[in-house]
């Protein structure tokens, strides 16, 4: 199988010709990682097998794009053709231009020791073994499974970093300042207390705020905390998980938000928006309102958007192309009243104070945001 002017194209791809990841993209068989995938279809996700349409897995493999490996508690590796699995995605092999950036925002150099957080396909653990060494990577995962089957994959690879199996939320069994960088490919809200015990002084942490697009890089401050900043930059990643799925709750939550009268019903300001894809829009609202699930639908000139919080809030908006909506609203808060905030701040301001603010993260985890007279604790 011709991979390797496939990877080496990919190199072009998703870096540049003179970046010292260039030649260990080119030199990783991607393929490898992701025998199997699973693409959104009309009935729920359907299955590919890489093995049976080898021209197609090359190209798969091969494009600057993520695939799904996981929805659900089901990993596309031992699925049948027949599941048609409806969950959420809950592993896959990012985009490697994505991946790249990541290492890049954290600034590897030849002698670092790296913690991979998310192992995922464990295409970015070879990577990055690749670039470095095998010794100087560590990767985590949750998932017993992903951490087996990437060990024998990245073996295949010509590569073999030190794979571990635990939640890296929690704390690590590593010594005090055992890593010069963190880069995760998880999405945290809070930094978690146990890697900034184990970064050392100045090393630097590379992260993403779940719920949001924010890229946060700090460095490890002598007191035990680290200080740094959001960055201009975006990046999406799935939340860190504790188990073998995401809580349940979101589907049924925002069925209930199509169908109630609520208890306030009012015009709003602004056309409907796709929240979930207004990515500033999305980050500023998760940062200053945390915790709410959204769906978007369009039919024709009728648009709808749908907003729900764990805590029983709900919204509902609808309106014909971009005329003024409908709002309906219930709950304990009023959910489009808050996304309306953030927009009128956007149009007083001309922009958001979130991208570009100052992190401060104290020894203990709690993450600030801050930017001109605008402040926020991370929850």
């Amino acid at each position: 199988m011709n991979w390797s002017t496939r990877a080496v194209a990919l190199a072009g791809a998703a870096t540049h010709r003179h970046s010292r990841w260039a030649p260990a993209v080119a030199a990783t068989p991607r393929h490898l990682f992701v025998p199997r995938w699973w693409e959104r279809g009309s009935d729920g996700w359907e299955l590919h097998d890489g093995p049976s349409d080898p021209n197609r897995w090359l190209d798969a493999a091969y494009r600057d794009t993520s695939l799904v490996t996981r929805v659900g508690p089901l990993h596309a590796d031992y699925a049948t053709e027949a599941d048609r699995p409806h969950g959420r995605p809950t592993s896959s092999a990012t985009l490697p231009s994505l991946v790249v950036g990541m290492f890049q925002h954290a600034r590897v150099d030849d002698g670092d020791r790296l913690l991979d957080v998310g192992t995922g396909s464990g295409y970015g653990a070879a990577l990055a073994a690749r670039r470095l060494s095998d010794e100087q990577v560590t990767s985590v995962d949750v998932d017993l499974y992903l951490t087996e089957i990437a060990r024998k994959r990245v073996s295949e690879a010509g590569v073999a970093p030190t794979l571990d199996t635990f939640d890296a939320t929690g704390d690590l069994p590593y010594d005090p300042a055992s890593f010069d960088r963190i880069v995760a490919t998880v999405s945290v809200r809070t930094i978690p207390a146990g890697w900034l015990r184990v970064l050392r002084p100045g090393g630097r942490l590379v992260t993403t705020i779940a719920g949001t697009s924010l890229l946060v890089t700090a460095e490890k401050d002598q007191d035990g905390g680290a200080t740094g900043r959001v960055e201009w930059d975006r990046a999406g990643f799935m939340h860190a998980r504790h188990g073998d799925d995401y809580p349940p709750g979101a589907t049924v939550r925002l069925a209930k938000a199509a169908e109630l009268d609520g208890d306030e019903v009012t015009r709003g300001p602004y056309p409907v928006v796709d929240v979930a894809n207004a990515w500033d829009l999305a980050s500023m609202l998760d940062i200053e309102t945390p915790g709410i699930e959204h769906e978007y639908r369009e039919d024709g000139e009728q648009r709808v958007a749908l907003m729900a919080h764990a805590d029983g809030s709900w919204a509902r908006a609808t309106a014909t192309g971009n005329e003024r909506p409908t709002v309906h609203q219930g709950g304990p808060r009023r959910l489009w009243d808050a996304l309306d905030k953030v927009r009128d701040y956007w149009l007083s301001h001309g922009e958001l104070p979130v991208r570009g603010a100052r992190v401060d993260i104290m020894p203990d985890g709690r993450t600030f945001l801050g930017r001109g007279k605008w402040q926020a604790e991370l929850s």
